[in-house]
Protein backbone atom coordinates (compact mmCIF):
# COMPACT_ATOMS: atom_id res chain seq x y z
CA UNK A 1 0.00 0.00 0.00
CA UNK A 2 2.67 2.43 0.82
CA UNK A 3 4.07 1.89 -2.67
CA UNK A 4 0.44 2.97 -4.19
CA UNK A 5 -0.20 6.26 -2.02
CA UNK A 6 3.88 7.37 -2.95
CA UNK A 7 2.75 7.00 -6.45
CA UNK A 8 -0.87 8.91 -5.96
CA UNK A 9 0.99 11.56 -4.44
CA UNK A 10 3.26 11.83 -7.34
CA UNK A 11 0.35 12.00 -9.94
CA UNK A 12 -1.15 14.56 -7.36
CA UNK A 13 1.95 16.62 -7.37
CA UNK A 14 2.45 16.59 -11.38
CA UNK A 15 -1.37 17.47 -11.75
CA UNK A 16 -0.70 20.34 -9.71
CA UNK A 17 2.01 21.43 -11.65
CA UNK A 18 0.04 21.27 -14.83
CA UNK A 19 -2.76 22.90 -13.31
CA UNK A 20 -0.39 25.97 -12.84
CA UNK A 21 0.40 25.92 -16.35
CA UNK A 22 -3.20 25.74 -17.86
CA UNK A 23 -5.37 26.48 -15.24
CA UNK A 24 -7.95 24.23 -16.59
CA UNK A 25 -9.50 22.77 -13.58
CA UNK A 26 -9.95 26.68 -12.63
CA UNK A 27 -11.55 27.43 -15.57
CA UNK A 28 -14.21 24.17 -15.26
CA UNK A 29 -14.69 25.48 -11.42
CA UNK A 30 -15.09 28.68 -12.39
CA UNK A 31 -17.91 27.95 -15.17
CA UNK A 32 -19.85 25.80 -12.34
CA UNK A 33 -19.71 28.86 -9.43
CA UNK A 34 -22.70 30.29 -10.18
CA UNK A 35 -24.72 26.78 -11.07
CA UNK A 36 -24.24 25.10 -7.70
CA UNK A 37 -26.97 24.43 -5.14
CA UNK A 38 -28.31 27.45 -2.94
CA UNK A 39 -26.93 25.25 0.03
CA UNK A 40 -23.22 26.05 -0.71
CA UNK A 41 -22.36 29.17 0.66
CA UNK A 42 -19.89 31.05 -1.10
CA UNK A 43 -18.43 34.61 -0.80
CA UNK A 44 -18.75 36.16 -4.66
CA UNK A 45 -15.71 37.84 -5.00
CA UNK A 46 -13.92 34.93 -3.85
CA UNK A 47 -15.91 32.07 -5.55
CA UNK A 48 -13.74 30.42 -7.70
CA UNK A 49 -10.52 30.35 -5.38
CA UNK A 50 -12.24 28.70 -2.23
CA UNK A 51 -13.51 26.26 -5.33
CA UNK A 52 -10.05 25.57 -6.70
CA UNK A 53 -8.84 24.92 -2.91
CA UNK A 54 -11.28 22.87 -2.05
CA UNK A 55 -10.67 20.71 -5.30
CA UNK A 56 -7.41 20.30 -4.22
CA UNK A 57 -7.92 19.89 -0.67
CA UNK A 58 -10.57 17.18 -1.56
CA UNK A 59 -8.10 15.46 -4.22
CA UNK A 60 -5.44 15.62 -1.26
CA UNK A 61 -7.12 14.17 1.01
CA UNK A 62 -7.90 10.61 -0.28
CA UNK A 63 -4.27 9.28 0.38
CA UNK A 64 -4.57 10.72 3.67
CA UNK A 65 -7.23 9.05 4.38
CA UNK A 66 -6.21 5.68 3.41
CA UNK A 67 -2.96 5.85 5.35
CA UNK A 68 -4.81 6.75 8.38
CA UNK A 69 -7.40 3.85 8.19
CA UNK A 70 -4.44 1.47 7.37
CA UNK A 71 -2.38 2.59 10.22
CA UNK A 72 -5.56 2.14 12.74
CA UNK A 73 -6.68 -1.23 10.76
CA UNK A 74 -2.76 -2.65 10.98
CA UNK A 75 -2.55 -2.05 14.64
CA UNK A 76 -5.88 -3.07 15.37
CA UNK A 77 -5.12 -6.75 13.13
CA UNK A 78 -7.99 -5.85 11.02
CA UNK A 79 -6.06 -4.98 7.63
CA UNK A 80 -6.54 -8.21 5.64
CA UNK A 81 -10.13 -7.50 5.98
CA UNK A 82 -9.54 -3.52 4.80
CA UNK A 83 -7.16 -4.01 2.38
CA UNK A 84 -9.29 -4.77 -0.69
CA UNK A 85 -11.03 -1.68 0.01
CA UNK A 86 -7.93 0.54 0.21
CA UNK A 87 -6.65 -1.47 -3.47
CA UNK A 88 -9.99 -0.15 -4.36
CA UNK A 89 -10.09 3.69 -3.60
CA UNK A 90 -6.29 3.37 -4.41
CA UNK A 91 -6.59 1.93 -7.90
CA UNK A 92 -9.29 4.59 -8.61
CA UNK A 93 -6.43 6.92 -9.00
CA UNK A 94 -3.61 4.47 -10.32
CA UNK A 95 -6.00 2.85 -12.62
CA UNK A 96 -9.52 4.92 -13.06
CA UNK A 97 -12.55 3.18 -15.01
CA UNK A 98 -12.86 3.88 -18.30
CA UNK A 99 -16.27 6.21 -16.86
CA UNK A 100 -13.10 8.93 -16.55
CA UNK A 101 -12.07 9.18 -19.89
CA UNK A 102 -9.93 12.03 -21.35
CA UNK A 103 -9.92 15.10 -18.75
CA UNK A 104 -7.06 17.23 -17.96
CA UNK A 105 -5.07 16.08 -15.02
CA UNK A 106 -6.06 17.87 -11.52
CA UNK A 107 -9.97 17.64 -13.30
CA UNK A 108 -9.83 13.85 -13.62
CA UNK A 109 -8.39 13.62 -10.20
CA UNK A 110 -11.33 15.61 -8.76
CA UNK A 111 -13.32 12.57 -10.35
CA UNK A 112 -10.72 9.73 -9.20
CA UNK A 113 -11.36 11.53 -5.80
CA UNK A 114 -15.18 11.59 -5.75
CA UNK A 115 -14.94 7.82 -6.44
CA UNK A 116 -13.25 7.02 -3.57
CA UNK A 117 -14.01 9.38 -1.06
CA UNK A 118 -17.89 7.85 -1.85
CA UNK A 119 -16.53 4.36 -1.39
CA UNK A 120 -15.01 5.24 1.83
CA UNK A 121 -18.40 7.00 2.78
CA UNK A 122 -20.51 4.15 1.67
CA UNK A 123 -18.45 1.31 3.53
CA UNK A 124 -18.46 3.90 6.10
CA UNK A 125 -22.26 3.91 6.38
CA UNK A 126 -22.65 0.18 6.28
CA UNK A 127 -19.85 -0.37 9.09
CA UNK A 128 -22.47 1.68 11.76
CA UNK A 129 -25.28 -0.07 10.23
CA UNK A 130 -23.90 -3.66 11.19
CA UNK A 131 -22.06 -2.73 14.29
CA UNK A 132 -22.90 1.15 15.31
CA UNK A 133 -19.72 2.77 14.71
CA UNK A 134 -17.62 3.84 11.68
CA UNK A 135 -14.88 1.82 10.27
CA UNK A 136 -12.91 4.76 10.80
CA UNK A 137 -13.95 8.43 12.13
CA UNK A 138 -14.41 10.30 9.17
CA UNK A 139 -17.20 12.36 7.82
CA UNK A 140 -17.18 12.86 4.23
CA UNK A 141 -20.96 13.64 3.69
CA UNK A 142 -20.53 17.13 3.14
CA UNK A 143 -17.46 17.71 0.92
CA UNK A 144 -18.79 14.70 -1.27
CA UNK A 145 -22.33 16.72 -1.64
CA UNK A 146 -20.24 19.38 -2.54
CA UNK A 147 -17.93 17.82 -4.75
CA UNK A 148 -21.15 16.34 -6.48
CA UNK A 149 -21.97 19.80 -7.55
CA UNK A 150 -18.74 21.04 -8.85
CA UNK A 151 -19.10 17.92 -10.93
CA UNK A 152 -22.39 18.41 -11.99
CA UNK A 153 -24.82 16.17 -12.79
CA UNK A 154 -25.64 13.64 -14.92
CA UNK A 155 -21.97 12.79 -14.36
CA UNK A 156 -21.90 12.76 -10.68
CA UNK A 157 -24.62 10.77 -10.78
CA UNK A 158 -23.14 8.13 -13.26
CA UNK A 159 -20.09 8.05 -10.31
CA UNK A 160 -22.16 7.33 -8.18
CA UNK A 161 -23.66 4.17 -9.73
CA UNK A 162 -19.79 2.68 -10.28
CA UNK A 163 -19.31 3.16 -6.76
CA UNK A 164 -22.21 1.61 -5.27
CA UNK A 165 -21.28 -1.26 -7.77
CA UNK A 166 -18.15 -1.52 -6.28
CA UNK A 167 -19.05 -1.29 -2.78
CA UNK A 168 -21.94 -4.30 -3.43
CA UNK A 169 -18.68 -6.35 -4.91
CA UNK A 170 -16.80 -5.87 -2.14
CA UNK A 171 -19.75 -6.26 0.59
CA UNK A 172 -20.39 -9.52 -1.08
CA UNK A 173 -17.45 -11.13 -0.82
CA UNK A 174 -15.82 -9.53 1.95
CA UNK A 175 -17.46 -9.56 5.48
CA UNK A 176 -16.73 -7.43 9.09
CA UNK A 177 -16.47 -10.51 11.26
CA UNK A 178 -14.14 -12.42 13.93
CA UNK A 179 -13.09 -11.73 16.68
CA UNK A 180 -10.41 -8.76 15.80
CA UNK A 181 -13.41 -6.94 14.49
CA UNK A 182 -15.53 -7.71 17.25
CA UNK A 183 -12.33 -6.39 19.33
CA UNK A 184 -11.93 -3.27 17.44
CA UNK A 185 -16.04 -2.65 17.56
CA UNK A 186 -16.17 -3.05 21.38
CA UNK A 187 -12.85 -1.17 21.53
CA UNK A 188 -14.47 2.14 20.24
CA UNK A 189 -17.57 1.69 21.63
CA UNK A 190 -16.20 2.06 25.24
CA UNK A 191 -13.58 4.68 24.50
CA UNK A 192 -14.44 6.62 21.18
CA UNK A 193 -12.16 7.90 18.62
CA UNK A 194 -9.91 10.97 20.29
CA UNK A 195 -6.95 8.90 20.14
CA UNK A 196 -6.99 8.79 16.54
CA UNK A 197 -8.14 12.04 15.99
CA UNK A 198 -5.68 13.31 17.33
CA UNK A 199 -3.04 11.18 15.61
CA UNK A 200 -4.86 11.88 12.02
CA UNK A 201 -6.09 15.30 12.31
CA UNK A 202 -7.06 14.92 8.33
CA UNK A 203 -10.04 12.41 9.78
CA UNK A 204 -11.87 15.89 10.62
CA UNK A 205 -9.77 18.75 8.49
CA UNK A 206 -12.61 21.08 7.92
CA UNK A 207 -12.94 22.08 3.95
CA UNK A 208 -14.49 25.58 4.73
CA UNK A 209 -17.05 25.74 2.39
CA UNK A 210 -20.46 26.11 3.67
CA UNK A 211 -23.25 24.03 3.00
CA UNK A 212 -26.53 24.99 4.58
CA UNK A 213 -29.43 23.70 3.56
CA UNK A 214 -31.50 25.57 5.90
CA UNK A 215 -32.21 28.13 3.21
CA UNK A 216 -34.82 27.80 0.94
CA UNK A 217 -34.12 27.22 -2.83
CA UNK A 218 -34.36 30.79 -5.16
CA UNK A 219 -37.77 30.93 -6.99
CA UNK A 220 -37.96 30.80 -10.35
CA UNK A 221 -38.41 34.30 -12.56
CA UNK A 222 -41.20 33.70 -14.72
CA UNK A 223 -41.67 35.82 -17.50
Amino acid sequence: MNDKLIHIRQLIHSAKQLEGASAHLSRVLSARANQLHDAIKLPTQEAEQLLAEFAVRYISQVPEFIEAISEITQEAGIYDGILPLLNIASDYFLTPPEIIGEHGQLEALLYEAYLAHRLLEEVNDRFIGYCGIPLAPMDMTRANVIAHELIGEPFANELDQAVLFSAELLLNQYSFAGESFQHYIALHKSRGWSQELKRWPCLTEDLAIVLDFSTPPKEEVRH
